[in-house]
C-alpha cells in the first residue's frame, strides 16, 4: 500500500469502528442484552428483524465464496452458493411450526422436550464449534485487505477489527447487534450497487449472465449439495435461529421470508464479480473480489473493503450475541443450574471477551477459511430428519442420536477422505460432497425412524400377546 492507500483503509477501519460504537444503543438490562427488546421490552420490529437477518447471514468469507465460485463456474457457481441463502425462509417455517405447535422459546427447548437432554447438549457443542469458526474466518477476510496472511498488517487490521466490533457488543448485546445490522446493511448494499456499476458497464449484459453450464462438473453438483443442505445447515447457526424467537412467529415468519429472498439475491448479484474475472481472463487467486478490485483500481478495491467489513462485522457481532446466550443462558439451564430468569450482563460479556480472544488463535495458525463452512456444513446433515420430522414423535431421543450422529460421522470419514469412491455422483470437482450429502440424508433419516418402526412393531407384538 501507498501512504494515501493506507490512510484511506486505515482510516475507514478507525472511523467505522467509532461510528458503529457511537451509534449503538445501551443495553440497560439482560432481557435487552440476550434477548433484543428494548428499554420498554418491546421486541425488535420486523423490518430490523429482516434487515438484521438479511445482513447478519451474509458473511465476509461467504461473499468471497460466491465471487470465488463465479470466477469458477459462471452463474452457476454463483447461483449454487446463493442458493444457500433460501434455507432461510426453509428455517423461518420450521421454527414457525416449532413455536406455534409446541410452544418451545428456544431450539434446545424444543429438542429437550422431544428428544432429551443429551440430544440438546450435543446440538449445544455442534452450534459452539460453529460459532467459535465464525469469529477467525470473518475477521481473516478483512485482514487480507491490509496485508498477507504472515504479515503485521494483516494481523493488525483483523485484531483492531475485533477490538470495535466487541465495543459496540459489550455495550448493548444483542440489541446493539440488530441496530448496527440495519446500518451494515444499507451500507453494503449502496457499496455493492456501486462495484456494479464499475463492473456491469465493462462487460455484455448478456455475456454476464449467461456465462457458465448447468453440467454436474461445472458446479451444478455444488448446486445440488446446496439445496440438500437446506434442511439441515441453518439449523446449526444461532447467528440466525436466535432470532427466529425475539418476536412474535408471524412477524417473524415475514422477516426469514423476506431476509431469504434479499439475500439470495445480493449473493448472486455480488457473484458476478467473480463472472466478471472470467470473462476477463483476471486470476482470482482465491479471493475474486480483491483481485478484481485491484484490476479495476482503487476506488474499486476500497468498495470491496467496505463490503467485506460491513459484511463480516455483521456477522461477528452477532457471533458474539450469540456466544453469550449459548454459554451464559441455554448452557446452564441445559444443566439445571439456573431458572428462567436470565443471567447478568457481566457474564455474557465475559464470554464475548475470552471467544474474541480465543477465536482469532486458528487465524494466527492459518487455518484454510473454506473450511469453517464446507465440513461443518456436512456434518450436522443428521440434523435434517430432526426438523423436518419432529411430527411424527412426542419422545424418541434415539431418534435424534442415531440421526445426528450419523451425520456427524460421515461428515468425519468426508474430511478425512475415508468415503469410497463409489459414492460420488458424477465426476465434478463436488462430486463426492454431493454423494455423501444425498445418501446420507437417507441413511440419517433412516436412522431416524427406526426406534419408532421399533416400537409400532413392539406395541403391535404386545397387543397380539394380549389378545
Amino acid at each position: 500500500m501507498t501512504t494515501f492507500e493506507g490512510a484511506l483503509f486505515w482510516g475507514f477501519l478507525v472511523v467505522y469502528g467509532i461510528v458503529m460504537y457511537v451509534l449503538s444503543p445501551r443495553s440497560k438490562n439482560a432481557n435487552s442484552f440476550y434477548k433484543g427488546a428494548d428499554d420498554q421490552g418491546n421486541p425488535v420490529s420486523q423490518w430490523s428483524l429482516t434487515a438484521s437477518i438479511f445482513i447478519s447471514w451474509i458473511f465476509a468469507k461467504s461473499v468471497t465464496n460466491a465471487a470465488n465460485l463465479g470466477a469458477a463456474y459462471g452463474v452457476t457457481g454463483g447461483l449454487a452458493y446463493a442458493s444457500y441463502w433460501l434455507s432461510i425462509p426453509v428455517a423461518g417455517y420450521i421454527i414457525y411450526l416449532i413455536r406455534t405447535q409446541t410452544g418451545a422459546r428456544s431450539l434446545q427447548d424444543f429438542l429437550t422436550s422431544r428428544f432429551g437432554r443429551l440430544a440438546s447438549l450435543a446440538f449445544a457443542a455442534a452450534i459452539l464449534i460453529r460459532l467459535y469458526n465464525e469469529v477467525w474466518s470473518n475477521t481473516a477476510v478483512v485482514g487480507g485487505y491490509f496485508g498477507l496472511p504472515g504479515e503485521w498488517e494483516y494481523y493488525a487490521a483483523a485484531m483492531l477489527f475485533t477490538v470495535f466490533t466487541l465495543a459496540y457488543s459489550l455495550k448493548g448485546g444483542l440489541r446493539s447487534s440488530i441496530f448496527t445490522d440495519v446500518i451494515q446493511a444499507f451500507v453494503f448494499v449502496f457499496f455493492v450497487g456501486a462495484v456494479l456499476f464499475l463492473i456491469i458497464p465493462a462487460n455484455d449484459t448478456s455475456a454476464l449472465l449467461s456465462n457458465g453450464e448447468f453440467r454436474l462438473d461445472a458446479g451444478f453438483d455444488l448446486l445440488l449439495v446446496a439445496l440438500l443442505q437446506m434442511f439441515s445447515y441453518p439449523f446449526h447457526d444461532p447467528v440466525l435461529t436466535d432470532r427466529g424467537f425475539v418476536n412474535k412467529e408471524k412477524t417473524m415468519l415475514k422477516s426469514f421470508v423476506v431476509a431469504g429472498l434479499l439475500g439470495f439475491v445480493a449473493v448472486f448479484i455480488f457473484s458476478l464479480v467473480g463472472v466478471h474475472a472470467r470473462l476477463n481472463g483476471i486470476d482470482a487467486m482465491g479471493n475474486a473480489p480483491a483481485a478484481v478490485g485491484q484490476s479495476l483500481g482503487l476506488a474499486a478495491l476500497f468498495f470491496m473493503s467496505v463490503v467485506m467489513m460491513t459484511s463480516a462485522g455483521s456477522t461477528l457481532d452477532s457471533t458474539f450475541t450469540s456466544l453469550a446466550k449459548s454459554l451464559a443462558v441455554d448452557l446452564p439451564r441445559l444443566a439445571r443450574r439456573a431458572k428462567n430468569r436470565l443471567p447478568s450482563i457481566r457474564v455474557g460479556a465475559v464470554v464475548m471477551v475470552i471467544f474474541a480472544i480465543a477465536g482469532n488463535l486458528p487465524m494466527f495458525a492459518g487455518t484454510d477459511i473454506l473450511k469453517a463452512t464446507t465440513i461443518s456444513g456436512t456434518m450436522v446433515m443428521g440434523l435434517a430428519p430432526v426438523f423436518l420430522f419432529y411430527g411424527f414423535t412426542r419422545w424418541s431421543p434415539w431418534s435424534f442420536h442415531l440421526s445426528f450422529w450419523t451425520g456427524l460421522g460421515l461428515g468425519v470419514l468426508l474430511a478425512t477422505g475415508l468415503i469410497p469412491d463409489s459414492w460420488a455422483i458424477g465426476d465434478g470437482k463436488y462430486a463426492m460432497l454431493l454423494g455423501v450429502n444425498a445418501y446420507g440424508f437417507l441413511i440419517c433419516s433412516f436412522g431416524f425412524f427406526v426406534p419408532l418402526a421399533l416400537r409400532r412393531l413392539a406395541g403391535r407384538s404386545l397387543a397380539a400377546g394380549e389378545a
